[in-house]
């Protein structure tokens, strides 16, 4: 991680405190003025109180025009960006008929699957027309089709595990997926930037949460200590299950997992290891295998592997992979399967296409190409960032690139004009 300079931390910090300060003094001016307003809900308790959305009044509606650009093609390397407009101080935007060609930073199309793809998408339409664009049914009612099973075999092969199931929703996979594994009585270990879908799981799954910093091993491996030794609260007893939840590249980081050492720390204190491939999966590895490959890990030393279908294989959905008898389990508890509506199979048709492509059993080479390409266009540009003076986080080889720009009032500045310049990126603050 890069360590900020003391007057970038402070001037920062200053910054949003001077928002903050602002912000709430014009809430107090609102308040001076507007009690004589009569109000047609007395008796009802406000639906949002002026603290619960005071990010999004005072912080966000400055600075909205810079999220949530709506997109009129397909994400390519090479987008159409919609104009927007405001006339009332960016409180509302209205869209023009006018688009900008960008230059896409910010998509998840990390190997081009989600745009026309020669031998995927003639594919995904046969699909389609066979199966329509949905099942209209979850998986154990009428939304298992051939192409399900397919899909799952598939996957399980390419990660390396004897079985997989899949569902509809990345996120979902794992905020459904880890209140079945644990519950009350069992511990979660997760690491402290894990994604806000395993930060939910775990809270809906009524275990002890317990965290260790950000990929250190080291501490990972003193939580564990500590915690065997206490045991459960208040009664002391031995834990009924132990998970360390870690990611393969982290999403806000661009860290890769010091996954062999956490397996090793695993292994010693018996504790199963939940591994998140999400942005890992399809774009790292000799054959895009994810971090294990990149790594050399044995698939068979991680119990649990998920992963998205909706980066490198340019669709939606989720998976989990691991034993046969994981998998059965989880097909007869996880609500995500068992009542969410099951992936469309022109969407399954797209991942196993896509997934062909990858290891060159559609008869060409493209697959090694795209993942080359993808491992040098990241390393070049990462590269490039760092001899422009932009301070960058991550490790090469990793896709996700993400740019420190601390000072609020540089994030609008450098979206608008990196939108003046046709380069489109995801903004976070």
């Amino acid at each position: 991680m890069i360590t900020i300079p003391y007057l970038t931390a402070v001037s920062t910090y200053f910054s949003y405190g001077l928002l903050f300060a602002f912000g709430q003094l014009r809430d107090y001016s609102r308040l001076i003025f507007d009690w004589w307003r009569t109000n047609n809900l007395q008796g009802y308790a406000p639906i949002c109180l002026a603290h619960e959305d005071f990010y999004i009044r005072r912080l966000y509606h400055r600075i909205q025009d810079c999220f949530g650009r709506p997109i009129s093609s397909a994400p390519d390397a090479w987008i159409d960006v919609v104009e927007r407009v405001s006339d009332d101080n960016n409180k509302t935007l209205k869209r023009t008929t006018k688009t900008s060609r960008c230059l896409n930073l910010g998509s998840y199309n990390y190997l081009g699957f989600g745009s026309f793809d020669e031998y995927c998408t003639p594919r995904v339409i046969e699909s389609l027309k066979k199966f329509s664009a949905s099942t209209c049914s979850s998986r154990v009612d009428a939304g298992t089709t051939s192409v399900h099973a397919e899909l799952e075999d598939c996957v399980a092969k390419y990660v390396g595990q004897p079985a997989a199931v899949v569902f509809g929703m990345g996120y979902a996979t794992n905020s459904a997926i880890i209140p079945v594994l644990i519950g009350k009585g069992g511990l979660i270990i997760s690491d402290s930037l894990n994604h806000t879908s395993i930060v939910n799981g775990a809270r809906g799954s009524g275990a002890t949460i317990r965290v260790f910093q950000h990929n250190t091993p080291g501490h990972l491996e003193k939580v564990l200590k500590e915690q065997i030794a206490e045991g459960q609260p208040r009664t002391h007893r031995p834990w009924k299950k132990i998970i360390v939840v870690v990611e393969g590249i982290y999403s806000m980081e661009g860290e890769i997992c010091h996954l062999p050492e956490i397996v090793s720390i695993c292994k010693k204190y018996k504790a199963y290891v939940y591994l998140d491939e999400a942005h890992s999966i399809g774009a790292i590895g000799k054959t895009g295998r994810g971090v294990c490959e990149l790594l050399g890990v044995d698939t068979s030393d991680v119990d649990i592997m998920m992963g998205t279908f909706t980066k490198s294989f340019g669709s939606c959905g989720g998976y989990i992979a691991g034993s046969k008898d994981l998998i059965q389990y989880l097909k007869h508890q996880c609500p995500a399967h068992l009542y969410a509506t099951s992936i469309s199979t022109p969407s399954a048709t797209q991942i196993i296409s896509a997934i062909k492509v990858i290891l060159g059993e559609d008869g060409s080479n493209r697959g090694a190409q795209k993942l080359a390409r993808i491992r040098e266009n990241s390393n070049f540009f990462r590269a490039e960032l760092q001899k422009m003076g932009f301070e960058v986080l991550g490790d090469n080889d990793s896709p996700v690139m993400p740019i420190m720009l601390y000072n609020p009032a540089k994030i609008p500045a450098f979206s608008r004009e990196c939108l003046r310049e046709n380069v489109s990126f995801s903004c976070f603050s």
